[in-house]
């Protein structure tokens, strides 16, 4: 990690006072928590921000541990009510999996998982999920064909075991994501994805555009105004797409999609009203928190800043009084011309990818190609 940031208690409680200065501040609970369960994964993937390894950690969370830690989440009241999204390396390395499973949602946590592409992703692992209550599964597809997923997972078969584990979970009636890097190298590929997708009767299409961090500091990304290109045509394929479209270190689609829709006639209450509008202002930090599998706590998974660690402090405690996350929530404090855009309280960049090129997280998002027009524009959306 490059950087350890703890609290004391007079900082958190000063911070935890502060007035909410704009809209879509999510300092109260986070919409999405992710639980890095395990590193450990059977694949290779190139851009994995965990560099997974075949076996656990010995001083990853216990079966005990994570109990605690979900009835520890359980303790985020109010609303938003975060979604608890069980990820690795692959869950299904760990033996306690549907005994956590089961444990979070007796205590009420909305939990869904994701995990690898592999062939642990059995009928009756399906069915026992269902019956358990899961909420969803997402599973990663990087290329149209065996050829280009399977060089991306470098396990031979891995495509295959990935649709086939669509159609098993069609069959337990589990809703299905898929996720897709997005990056120099995928391209050309998205639209023969798109095309397969659309036959797989998938609920979401998430696309996530790399963060050079893990192993993924050896792939290219794409260029800000490829970005651009990419953000208006999904845009344009979520108006008719069979399934929600989705982009993951990508807020700047926020300002896309608002342009676009305001182009199209779009009512600004009607907007608010879309998934796209519900998700505005959610990046690293603001609405995202991330646990990984020793306890650790950051911003997200591609925002490698420890706010904390669970087996000493709470997890409610960290997100919403820690000096980390206190900070990247405070928008004052953005750098660059993210400081002067008027899309700021909407989107607010990706802060992981600008501590990636830049060592500071509120520097300007190196991916998007939009230019303010002058010191600081007036505000969208709110």
């Amino acid at each position: 990690m490059k950087q350890d940031i703890l609290s004391s208690h007079e900082e958190s409680k000063a911070s935890s006072m502060r007035p909410r200065p704009l809209a879509y501040h999510y300092a109260h609970n986070p919409v999405m928590i992710y639980w890095e369960m395990t590193r450990a994964c059977d694949l290779a993937c190139k851009h994995c921000r965990a560099e997974a390894l075949v076996q656990r950690h010995p001083l990853e969370l216990t079966t005990q541990e994570a109990k605690v830690l979900l009835t520890q989440l359980k303790a985020f009241q109010g609303r938003p009510v975060p979604h608890v999204v069980m990820t690795g390396g692959d869950p299904l390395k760990r033996p306690d999996l549907l005994e956590l499973v089961a444990y979070g949602i007796t205590l009420g946590l909305q939990i869904s998982l994701a995990p690898s592409g592999t062939n642990r992703m059995t009928r009756e692992v399906l069915s026992q999920l269902k019956q358990a209550g899961l909420t969803s599964i997402s599973l990663s597809l990087d290329g149209s064909t065996p050829q280009i997923h399977d060089t991306f997972r470098q396990v031979p078969g891995c495509f295959d075991s990935t649709i086939h584990a669509v159609h098993l979970a069609r069959e337990a009636s589990v809703p299905v994501q898929i996720n897709t890097l997005v990056a120099a190298n995928t391209l050309t590929d998205l639209a023969p994805l798109y095309h397969l997708l659309t036959k797989l009767g998938i609920m979401a299409w998430s696309t996530f555009f790399l963060i050079r961090t893990g192993r993924g500091e050896a792939l290219e990304e794409i260029t800000p105004p490829q970005c651009e290109a990419v953000q208006q045509w999904l845009y344009q394929l979520s108006k008719t797409s069979p399934f929600a479209i989705r982009t993951t270190e990508a807020p700047s689609f926020r300002r896309v999609a608002l342009t676009m829709m305001q182009q199209d006639g779009v009512a600004t209450k009607q907007i608010g009203q879309t998934p796209l509008g519900r998700g505005f202002g959610i990046r690293d930090g603001n609405g995202i928190m991330f646990i990984s599998h020793l306890g650790d706590v950051y911003p997200s998974g591609f925002l490698p800043i420890r706010a904390g660690n669970v087996r000493q402090d709470s997890p409610v405690a960290i997100y919403r009084q820690s000096p980390l996350f206190v900070n990247i929530r405070d928008l004052s404090g953005l750098q660059g011309k993210c400081a002067r855009c008027r899309y700021r309280t909407l989107c607010g960049g990706s802060r992981a990818r600008a501590w990636a090129a830049t060592g500071d997280y509120m520097e300007s998002d190196p991916l998007c190609s939009y230019q303010p027009d002058g010191p600081q524009e007036a505000g969208a959306g709110g």
